[in-house]
């Protein structure tokens, strides 16, 4: 899966959004706000292909918590990204 073109993230202060690019694509009735793991996350995969795989490793890797926890906090969050149409499925 991939993040999909368009979507840029942004830090004002301790706050992290998710806005596109264009004026065109902008629909201010949704924001998209991610936390500071998820916006680390979020950097660490932009420009990439990605499996849920890679988002366990790099949680694990940088936060203490075992795998199977972190799979289950992925599962969540690629389920909000896909619901937002944030990512694209592989080809």
């Amino acid at each position: 899966m991939r993040l999909l073109e368009g979507f840029v993230l942004r830090s004002i202060g301790n706050d992290h959004i998710v806005t596109a690019e264009g004026l065109d694509r902008v629909d201010f009735s949704k924001v998209i706000s991610l936390n500071a793991t998820a916006a680390y996350l979020w950097e660490q995969v932009q420009d990439r292909d990605f499996t849920p795989e890679d988002l366990v490793a790099l949680l694990t890797a940088r936060y203490d918590v075992d795998a199977r926890q972190a799979r289950a906090d992925i599962d969540k969050l690629l389920a909000s990204w896909r619901d937002a149409g944030l990512i694209a499925l592989e080809k």
